[in-house]
Parts: structure tokens; sequence; C-alpha cells
């Protein structure tokens, strides 16, 4: 069935992870951030942070791409059930290549703001925490009170990893969804004999002749 196996190679939905790193820091954004550190406690404390609307927009990208899956698999499902038509179908991998463009436009755009804005952060870390050789090594210190900061470069490093992973995903079902129109243009053109005269052609009982 047309759009089967792209509808099958659907990555997985994942769950916002930045909003779970905003939870270590009582709903800050840190993508972007900087920290400084206090020498007295040897802790760490958040100095400056991002809008938190920057990660509101990476997660929602997240859900989206998870609600869009759902979605195609509920409808795989009925196309299981119930012989589409050709026109159906097509309109369906017409949506479906759309989609994928507009996907891959947002996912590359998260990719890059977690990837800068993780990067732009740890270098404050590296810069201003002492004994530590990665942003990794952080996720051990004290920070100061009410942040925790525990886990928070594996959250921002699982996020980023996640959208490259969904792209990717998305590029190989968009070729997917390309080779099948393709496919499907060539399986349309083949039902037409191309020897068939037009007396084959004709119905067996012609219709009448509407009035003048």
């Amino acid at each position: 069935m047309t759009g089967d196996l792209s509808l099958s190679l659907s990555p997985p939905p994942r769950p916002p992870i930045p909003l779970s790193v905003q939870g270590s820091f009582r709903g800050l954004c840190m993508l972007y951030g900087t920290v400084n550190h206090n020498s007295s406690s040897d802790s760490i404390l958040v100095q400056t942070s991002s809008a938190p609307s920057l990660c509101y927009f990476v997660s929602a990208i997240s859900v989206c791409v998870a609600v869009f899956c759902f979605s195609i698999s509920l409808y795989w499902i009925y196309t299981c059930c119930l012989d589409g038509g050709i026109n159906r179908e097509r309109l369906w991998l017409n949506v479906t290549l759309v989609v994928c463009g507009v996907f891959l436009f947002f996912l590359l755009m998260t990719g890059c703001v977690l990837k800068i804005g993780r990067d732009s952060l740890c270098d404050s870390v590296l810069h201003t925490v002492p004994n530590i050789t990665s942003c990794e090594e952080a996720q051990s210190r004290t920070w100061i009170s009410p942040y925790t900061g525990t886990q928070f470069y594996t959250g921002l490093y699982n996020a980023g990893t996640a959208v490259w992973v969904n792209f990717f995903f998305w590029i190989l079902i968009g070729v997917l969804v390309v080779i099948q129109r393709g496919q499907g243009s060539e399986f349309r053109m083949m039902l037409a004999d191309p020897l068939a005269t037009p007396s084959e052609t004709e119905p067996f009982f012609p219709r009448p002749a509407r009035p003048q």
C-alpha cells in the first residue's frame, strides 16, 4: 500500500527534555546562559539566562513531532483496514512531503539552537569554575540554592541528540515519499494499455445521445 513504508519508519516521539532541565533551575532557560563561581563556598551560581520562551519553543517542536507521528500512525492503521483510493493516497503523500519539509526546517533550527546554546553555557562553566576539564563535571558540583544543576548537561546533550536523530529520520521519510510518488505515477501509467484502440476502450452499451 502506498505510504506504508514511510509511515513505518516514522521517528519515535521524544520527550521535551529542555523543560526537565528548566526544572533544575526553577524555570530558567540556561541555553546561552552564563554562570559564576563562589570561591568561599566552592559553589556555582547562575549569572544570566535566556528567555523561557526559547526553551518552550524547543520543547514545542518536540511535541509537534510527537503529535504528527501519532496522527500518521492512526492513519496507517486506518488504511490497513480500509483500502483508500489513488487520489486520497496521492494527496496524503503530498501532505506528508510538505510536513516533512516544515519539520526539517524547524528541527534544523532547533538543533542549531541547542548546540550553540549548550556550547555557550559550557564555555562559561569551563572558564569560570576551577578544577574541571569538561562541562559534564559541573553536574556533580554544588550549585547555590534554589538551583541544583543536576544532569543539566546530560539533558541538553540528549535533547540535541534526539533532534538530530529526528532530523535524519525525516530526511529518510522525505526521500521515501518522493520515491513512492514516482512509483505511483509509473503504476498508473502501466494501468493504461498503450496498444488499445479507441473501439476497445468504448463501453459495450454506449450511452444514449443527449437530446439537442
